[in-house]
């Protein structure tokens, strides 16, 4: 019996932005290793090591989370000319959080490979 592919492109989208949403704050951590960076600065970090689009209504809500489970801290750095900057690092409980979700996505990712190539 032949099967007619159709995508459902819907239901494709859905899928790319709850993938995301759950690994956006993995993102954000690795990114921030060993860097610390305000908010505009971590955006295009992100772009540019990802590809991906935040926009300041998703990161900020999300550092304000990162922050309050204490992945992350913030400090405000005055500046030569113009409004100051919050900048963000990892905490050290950030630094373990992230080493255990690398642990975890490396397994995940293993995990697929071998579903993807039995097929």
């Amino acid at each position: 019996m032949l099967y007619t592919c159709i995508v459902n492109e819907e239901f494709i989208l859905k899928w790319k932005s709850q993938v995301k949403k759950g690994t956006l704050a993995f993102i954000i951590l690795s990114v921030l290793e060993g860097h610390e960076y305000y908010g505009y600065e971590l955006i295009e970090a992100v772009k540019k090591f990802t590809a991906i689009e935040i926009a300041e209504g998703t990161l900020y809500p999300l550092m304000n989370r990162l922050k309050k489970e204490g992945l992350v801290s913030s400090k405000w750095v005055e500046q030569e000319s113009g409004i100051p900057r919050k900048y963000y690092v990892l905490s050290n409980a950030g630094k373990k959080s992230l080493h255990e979700m690398t642990v975890y996505w490396n397994d995940l990712g293993v995990a697929i490979n071998k579903i993807s190539k039995s097929k």
